[in-house]
């Protein structure tokens, strides 16, 4: 350290601990003077309280250990220490500030002035557990800093005359209650543009309490009033607080309990209308306005105020407080009318159509705009003694039609209402009627209307305001127990197997309304035996097969509705295990409107008797044939025609076995079976040991052809031909096998060619004995023209005719 002409003085060294002098070894050793190595090149001289003798240029050495030099090893730096003449001096804020006020904080910060330094301020706050909050900053250059959470407090500079910094606080809240603090620094600008703070002082300036709004907000509303119809009501509300000019007020008047009209914090009236209004009359001060009261303005009025506090955008509800309910009263003429409960129509007996008509006459003091509504109550009739219906009749809600029409059911009722088999319905506008479609006996009983009479209510609704209940009305009949007949008739008779058999079923009723009717048709073999049931036919025509139906002869089975109270049932091809008694066993159901089908009586009809005798049909077998008489190598065909009589089955219902004999001496035997061919058609040959060959045929359905080819006369002999016919029987179902049947025989003759046995044999000698002629007339004209020939030539004469008839 080097201070003027003084000299050096040594402060502080880092390898040797006597280094410093001796006017500086008590602050070395207190720590007001070190040393701290911030790396290994750098060191910080750090001295704690400055004092005005430190003024001075310090000077940084190292020594040098290298051979040779290079650089500078030593560095210095000039400390200047002027006075500290720092002040900061405050004024103690109001200690209660009510909730939505303001708080204003004047601090001042002073220094001499013969450095060129700079001052700041800060205001800060301090609450119970939390750290200190810095509210807003005046820095060195000028600048307004914000704290965080502050920036849209509403915070603003007041600066007094006598340069006193002051922060106003506007619209306080619970969370700004606390110790103020004010902070004033000193700031020097060093060179490069970094601002650096010398010193600072820190004062309290007092603490500060927020009270509560709620705590002195009150409200009244004054006060209880009796009105005429269309006089004008005005009730008035008063609201008081400690800090009312700092709060923002909703104020809304209640009419037993629900929102009549409103007028918010930003003025705005809710709810208002031409007759209803809500105005501000002075500070505190709200008076509501209704023109024309009606009944339904009468009730308890109340006043709810709520109170804001904020600002700046920033609003929170402090409190809300509703007043002493007001009540009041609207004396009214209520409408006045008769009622009147008739029948219109009355059951006879159950299932018949009920209506009754609530008439309303001699109506007066009816308002423009009223209506009137409706509700329809049941009472059941005393039960027997001991019922407990005898001692406790309830009167059960049927359903209403109110001012508007709509239609409320009661509970027991919904059902039939929902469905349409109960009907309310308004005529007229003084007439209602309550309809039965379908009268059961649970209905009998008391009824009795109740008629309502509705105005218009200031909220836009319907109020009632008058209601009259007639005299109960009875309504009572004479059970009378449903009956239902059935009767049963043949319609087509089934002779035989395989017909048809067809039975219509009449139903006829008394004292029903409207049935619907289900029908079984049931069967049994004779009058001892189990019952089965063939079809069922359901009141909505779903058809079901019972269990005695064979599955395979569904097709065969009809039930249909063939009238209002008509059934027909057929059966196609009857067979024996058909054979039996038929009837039908009939229900009548009642349904009402959108409900299930109930049950209400049954009946059983006569028995129909399917019996007949089955006889079969009758079959014949004949043999014919073309010709009976060939040669050897020829075709013999002979035919097998069968035919049949009686109850005909048909064609695809008939097959035959047919069998084919041949016996070869006349009135032999059964004979030699030659071929057969069964019923489903598998032809079937025996071994033969002649050179001939058979085969079967059907040309028709009834005819079977034996084809003998190539016949020798071993083929000739007796034909005969069996057959046994098969048939899908009628009655049974069932493949059956009728009696065998043989036809007569019939000779086949194969003659003896003896033409063709003797032509072949003359053939060949008449040309053996040719040829042999000529081979030798031939051979004589050879040795005679070559052994006996004369060698003189004798001339020939001219006259060839001559020569020639000498020779």
């Amino acid at each position: 350290m080097q201070q003027g002409e003084a000299g050096s003085i040594q402060v502080i060294s880092t390898f040797d601990p006597k280094y410093s002098d001796v006017s500086l070894s008590d602050r070395v050793a207190s720590g007001d003077l070190s040393v701290v190595r911030l790396g290994d090149s750098v060191v910080e001289l750090r001295i704690q309280e400055v004092r005005s003798s430190d003024s001075a240029t310090y000077l940084c050495s190292t020594p040098s250990t290298d051979s040779v030099v290079s650089g500078n090893y030593d560095a210095g730096v000039t400390l200047k220490v002027i006075a500290n003449t720092l002040k900061v001096a405050s004024e103690a804020p109001e200690p209660v500030v009510p909730e939505g006020g303001d708080i204003t904080l004047y601090c001042n910060v002073t220094r001499h002035f013969t450095d060129p330094t700079y001052l700041s301020v800060t205001w800060s706050l301090r609450r119970p557990g939390i750290p200190l909050v810095d509210m807003l900053t005046v820095g060195p250059d000028g600048d307004v800093v914000t704290g965080s959470g502050y920036a849209d407090r509403g915070l603003r500079l007041a600066i007094r005359r006598d340069g006193a910094f002051g922060l106003v606080v506007a619209g306080v809240t619970q969370a700004d209650a606390g110790m103020y603090v004010c902070t004033g620094k000193e700031w020097i600008h060093e060179e490069g543009g970094q601002w650096k703070s010398i010193v600072e002082k820190t004062v309290e300036m007092g603490a500060v309490a927020v009270t509560p709004t709620a705590r002195s907000l009150s409200v009244v509303a004054k006060s209880n009033t009796t009105l005429n119809m269309d006089d004008t009501l005005s009730l008035t509300c008063l609201v008081a607080a400690g800090n009312l000019a700092s709060l923002a007020l909703e104020v809304t008047w209640l009419v037993d309990g629900r929102t009549a009209v409103s007028l918010g914090r930003d003025g705005v009236v809710s709810n208002g209308s031409p007759s209803v209004g809500l105005e501000r009359m002075g500070p505190g001060e709200f008076r509501l306005v209704v023109r024309g009261v009606r009944g339904s303005d009468k009730g308890m009025y109340s006043c709810r105020v709520r109170a804001w506090v904020g600002g700046g955008g920033r609003w929170y509800q402090a409190a809300e407080k509703t007043s002493n309910p007001v009540q009041v009263l609207v004396t009214q003429i209520k409408p006045n009318f008769a009622v009147t409960l008739t029948t219109s129509s009355t059951p006879q007996v159950t299932g018949d159509p009920t209506e009754l008509a609530c008439h309303v006459t001699n109506i007066t003091h009816f308002l423009a705009g009223g209506r009137l509504g409706v509700a329809w109550e049941y009472t059941p009739l005393p039960g027997p003694p001991g019922d407990r219906l005898t001692t406790t009749q309830t009167t059960l809600p049927i359903g209403s039609l109110d001012a508007h029409g709509n239609l409320k059911s009661g509970t027991l009722y919904r059902d039939r209402l929902e469905s349409g088999a109960i009907v309310l319905t308004r005529v007229e506008p003084d007439t209602f009627k309550l309809r039965f479609l379908r009268t059961q006996e649970v209905d009998m009983g008391a009824y009795a209307c109740s008629v309502t009479a509705w105005t218009p209510s200031r909220q836009g609704g319907m109020e009632e305001v008058a209601e009259f209940l007639t005299p109960p009305l009875t309504v009572r009949w004479e059970p009378k127990g449903p009956s239902l007949t059935a009767v049963a008739q043949r319609v087509r008779e089934a002779v035989a197997g395989g017909a048809t058999f067809e039975m219509s079923c009449t139903v006829s009723h008394v004292h029903l309304q409207d049935p619907g009717y289900s029908v079984l048709v049931q069967t049994q073999e004779s009058v001892d035996s189990a019952t089965r049931t063939v079809l069922t036919l359901s009141p909505d025509s779903v058809l079901q097969h019972g269990g005695a139906t064979d599955p395979n002869r569904r097709d065969s089975l009809v039930l249909t509705k063939t009238g209002p109270a008509e059934f027909r049932f057929r059966l196609a091809g009857v067979q024996q295990a058909d054979r039996g008694f038929y009837w039908c066993d009939i229900t009548a159901w009642t349904k009402q409107p959108g409900q299930a089908w109930t049950k209400a009586v049954s009946a059983k009809s006569n028995k129909v008797q399917i019996n007949f005798q089955e006889t079969g049909p009758s079959f014949a077998v004949a043999i014919r044939s073309d010709t009976t008489t060939l040669y050897p190598w020829e075709t013999a065909k002979m035919v097998c025609a069968l035919s049949v009589s009686g109850a005909s089955p048909k064609s695809d219902d008939l097959a035959y076995e047919v069998r084919w004999y041949l016996t070869r001496l006349r009135g032999g035997n059964k004979g030699t079976l030659l071929a057969s061919v069964d019923r489903f058609g598998l032809v079937k040959k025996e071994a033969r040991n002649a050179s001939s060959d058979v085969s079967l045929e059907r040309t028709d359905t009834h005819t079977y052809a034996l084809n003998i080819h190539a016949t020798q006369d071993s083929d000739s002999g007796e034909y005969h031909c069996q057959a046994t016919p098969w048939y899908l029987s009628a009655s049974t179902g069932a493949w059956t096998h009728g009696a065998e049947l043989t036809s007569t025989s019939m000779f086949l003759t194969v003659r003896f060619p003896m033409w063709d046995s003797l032509k072949l044999p003359l053939l060949y000698g008449s040309v053996a004995s040719v040829s042999v002629g000529l081979f030798s007339l031939l051979l004589g004209f050879i040795c005679a023209h070559c052994c006996c020939r004369n060698t003189t030539h004798t001339p020939r004469s001219r006259n060839k005719l001559m020569d020639l008839e000498m020779d």
